[in-house]
This record gives C-alpha cells, structure tokens and sequence, in this order.
C-alpha cells in the first residue's frame, strides 16, 4: 500500500507580520514565482505516494485549491477544520476519514517547510517504511547548521537498527542549544510517519476525549467537492494542543528519521534573508542593481508586502542618518562588520547576526573597516519607496 501524505495547511505566519491583520499565509507567499506551498506538494509527486489529504480551514480553501489545479494535483481530499485547535485534533481529524484505511501509512508534513534535497528525503521515507508499528512513531530530524532557539531538539540512541528518540528539548536558549549539538542532538522538523492505527492508538491512549471528539466531527461532516467540513459543534470542544505535546511527550515509541539536507521553515526574516542571499544568482537583474556613493543596492524580489535587497557598502562607505514613516526593516549580515545606529545606540554587528530596525527609527550603516559589508535587507510595509526617507546627516551632502 502506498503511503498517503498529509499536508498540515492552517497555519497562518503571524511571527513575520506582528503588526498586520490581514497578513498573507506564510505557504502562499508568493517568493518569485514559488511558495512554501508549491514546493511541498511538488515533493509528494512520487510514486512513493497516495493521492494528498489537505487539512486547512475556510479561509484557505480557495487559495488550496487554486495550488492544487496550477501543481496539476487532480486527486486529493481536502479537511477543513471549522476552527484553529493546532496540530493535535488537525491530525487526528485528517486521519480519521473514512478514505484511509487504518494500515495505511501517513506522512504528516507542513506546508511552510523548504527541503531542498528531495531524493535523499524520499529514500530516507521507503528504508524506514518496513519499520513502521501498530504503535510507534517516526520523527524527522535534521542536522543543526547553527545552534538556534527559534527549533525544538531532540536526542536519541540506537536501538535494533533505528534511531530511538530517548528526549526532547522545546526550543533552548542559545547555550543550551550548543550543548545539545556537542551531543549529536538534531533539529525536530515537525515531519511525522506513522500508520493511521498508530494514530488511533496513542490518541485513545493519551487524548481519549481528543479522539472521540474528532471522531465525531469526521463522522458528522458534510462532504462535498472532495471536501469534509468537519462538524463545528463536535471539534470545538477540542483544547488546542500541538501534536508535540498530545502524544509525542507522552509516548516512549518514538523513533528518528535523520537527515542531514538543506531545511528551513522560513519562520523568520532571517531565514528569508538567509535564503535570498543563498539564492541570489536566481534573482539578479543589471537592471536592478543602483550605485550610491557609498557602495551599491540591488533589489532581488519584491513581494506582496516586503521587499528584498542586498546592500553593499564599500570600505569608510557610510549611508545617511535616516528614517522611514511607512516600513520596517530586517538586516542580515553576510559579510563584514557594520557600525549600526539605531535612535541612540551604536552597535557592531558580525555576519550572520540580525537587526530589526522598526517603522520611524533613526538609523544608519557604516563601514570603518577595510573590507566590504553585505547586508540582505527585508523591507515590511504596504509602501516601500526609495523616497520614504528622511535625512538628518549625510556625508555625501543628500540631507532633505
């Protein structure tokens, strides 16, 4: 039997628009001509695979299902939750549909993740697959680059041929975190496979009120076009709780997928940052690259919303003390040491560190060193010019 994926599709990306109500999802930001979105369900064309279950909400299902007709996915079953009850009761319900069997193994994946080596990813998925029981659990893991606080960690052992998960660690601080790496800790991707009786299983066991409530909003559902719309006054009696912590902090039958490949979540203007500046040869136009008198920009994508940039800033390159009244900015250092103002502080910043430069600050950029600077610039704002800005010192003799 193949196996059935199901893509987790509700979540909503407030971490990147703190300000902003009628924000974009962040798997449907559209990043030049892809989204987080798109690439997953690129990655389930497979003959690994089932036909695709989507669990999403309402205000999602046209945006799904416009995905779903330009990726030329013509077979799949969608799962509209009638209200936010996070990942636990969204997996539960999912698979609960009468569509799966309850042998069938299930690969739950997000719909916000980039996973750049997907033929690694699948082989990884058919050597585990034989291991799977009518009570365990499989967790993807992925080998730290850096030692984050922004994931969860975990740590295992080997036990008859695969990797037992022995604990978890919720998003450590940052020395916690290089600790956990120094014992060969990995990343928790929040990719999970297991079979439908497993879920079954440990949900009785765990969350028997989860379990039949999901259950009863499955079997009261109205289903049309493809489409359950699980039974509202069953599923909100759910409390909202992560699949993490419904079954996995309770359960000893855990097992880990490693993978040492490119991964990120994209949950962050860092991680968008990191990406574009990675990626930056994808972007570059002549067209796009503007020289200053202290060094050069280049736009590399706008987007609904954010603009990207890459700054270059020679050496002794000093950029105007300014600000702007309708955007935000997030720097990403590549390279170089900047001395950066923000209203009355000064800072050096060092690659690969981050600053949040909000809506109205005073700020500027200078390079007293000998070699160049490389920032990737996140501009946020419904108005993003080059002229929303106002200068209070320029060496250059720009001052408004």
């Amino acid at each position: 039997m193949k196996i059935r994926p199901v893509i987790l599709c509700g979540g909503s990306g407030n971490r990147l628009w703190p300000n902003k109500k009628n924000h974009q999802a962040k798997q449907f930001i559209n990043f030049g001509n892809w989204t987080l979105f798109g690439k997953t369900l690129e990655r389930i064309k497979s003959s690994l695979f089932d036909s695709p279950v989507i669990s999403t909400n309402i205000k999602y299902l046209k945006e799904v299902k416009k995905h779903l007709q330009k990726h030329k996915i013509k077979k799949y079953k969608i799962v509209l939750e009638p209200a936010k009850r996070n990942t636990g009761p969204a997996i539960l319900s999912a698979a609960l549909i009468k569509d799966i069997p309850n042998d069938q193994s299930l690969l739950f994946l997000s719909a916000d993740h980039l996973i750049e080596q997907k033929k690694i990813f699948l082989n990884e998925i058919k050597k585990n697959k034989k291991y799977l029981t009518n009570n365990n659990i499989f967790i993807f893991g992925i080998k730290p680059t850096v030692s984050s606080s922004e994931y969860g960690y975990f740590l295992t052992k080997k036990k008859n041929k695969v990797n037992q998960v022995t604990k978890f660690i919720e998003k450590p601080n940052q020395l916690i975190a290089k600790k956990i790496i120094r014992q060969k800790g990995y990343w928790n991707s929040g990719i999970f496979f297991l079979k439908k009786i497993s879920i079954i299983n440990n949900f009785k066991k765990y969350q028997l009120s989860a379990y039949k409530n999901c259950l009863k909003a499955v079997k009261k559902s109205k289903y049309k076009k493809n489409t359950y719309h699980l039974n509202k006054q069953a599923f909100i009696k759910n409390v909202a709780k992560s699949f993490d912590y419904s079954v996995l902090e309770k359960t000893k039958d855990i097992n880990a997928i490693k993978l040492n490949i490119s991964w990120s979540d994209l949950g962050s203007w860092k991680e968008i940052c990191k990406m574009y500046g990675k990626n930056k040869h994808e972007y570059i136009k002549k067209k796009n690259i503007f020289q200053r008198p202290w060094g050069s920009y280049t736009n590399l994508y706008k987007g609904k919303n954010f603009l990207i940039k890459e700054l270059y800033v020679k050496p002794k390159g000093i950029l105007s003390l300014q600000k702007h009244f309708h955007r935000a900015e997030h720097w990403f250092i590549v390279q170089g040491f900047p001395k950066i103002t923000l209203n009355k502080k000064v800072l050096i910043k060092k690659p690969n560190e981050t600053i949040f430069i909000p809506q109205g600050s005073i700020h500027r950029i200078e390079n007293p060193k000998s070699r160049p600077v490389k920032i990737i610039e996140a501009q946020l704002g419904s108005i993003l010019k080059e002229s929303d800005i106002v200068r209070y010192q320029d060496i250059y003799g720009r001052v408004n």
